[in-house]
């Protein structure tokens, strides 16, 4: 079965073995589509219309993109699509946040920041989709190995307040030696604006005083980011 949706078909015009929970049964989760993984997530449809329907809908509502998915909240889910209520929007956000926690496992070593891009690389599957403006700091060891991952704020689509005292009394419970500041723009507009540039002022000011070096604050949208160490903005 392929991602694109040019007919609803219900479970029944299947054949057993193409069916998404027995194809994955005898084949591997990995040999689903989008459209099949969604279904088994969905669990069931509604009078009528099957849940392979529900998912063929939801995907072409947003081009087919599960990023276009991802993005949205999980009001935004059960308002957007029809027949998808509290208890699957939440299954469905679920889903996607244990992709994402799966992936930020690390099984061996914590990752190295030698760069921006190895910090882009590390944040931006939590950061690039979001709707609304989130302000996350990385906490560093000595040689600059992640240590954790904390979020400080959530705001709107524009803005988002920081507090700067509860930012550095997380930085100093988790014993960091050196912190990347992190936050998105849902607009796509990756230039730091005048409150961000002192926001980073304010913020490396107050980590000198513990000796906790800011080693940078990237700014993330859809396109790419924004690295004011690599600007000499730091």
């Amino acid at each position: 079965m392929t991602d694109e949706p040019d007919k609803c078909i219900r479970m029944t015009d299947l054949s057993e073995e193409d069916r998404p929970r027995e194809k994955a049964m005898t084949h591997g989760i990995a040999s689903l589509s989008n459209t099949e993984l969604l279904t088994i997530v969905i669990g069931s449809g509604l009078p009528g219309t099957s849940a392979l329907s529900v998912a063929q809908k939801m995907l072409r509502d947003v081009d087919n993109k599960l990023s276009g998915l991802r993005s949205q909240s999980i009001r935004a889910l059960i308002r957007n699509h029809r027949g998808i209520g509290a208890a699957r929007a939440v299954s469905i956000a679920a889903a996607f946040e244990l992709g994402v926690r799966c992936r930020d496992e690390q099984p061996d070593e914590k990752p190295q920041i030698k760069c921006s891009a190895d910090i882009y690389s590390y944040i931006r599957g939590r950061l690039e989709e979001e709707p609304r403006e989130h302000f996350v700091v990385l906490t560093l060891s000595r040689s600059n190995r992640i240590t954790g991952c904390y979020k400080v704020s959530e705001g709107g689509t524009t803005a988002t307040v920081v507090d700067v005292k509860l930012l550095m009394k997380e930085a100093l419970e988790r014993l960091a030696e050196n912190i990347v500041l992190v936050h998105n723009h849902p607009s796509g507009n990756l230039k730091p604006s005048p409150q961000d540039i002192d926001l980073t002022r304010r913020i490396k000011g107050a980590a000198e005083l513990f000796g906790i070096r800011v080693l940078d604050h990237i700014i993330i949208g859809r396109s790419g980011y924004y690295s004011f160490s690599d600007e000499g903005k730091l």
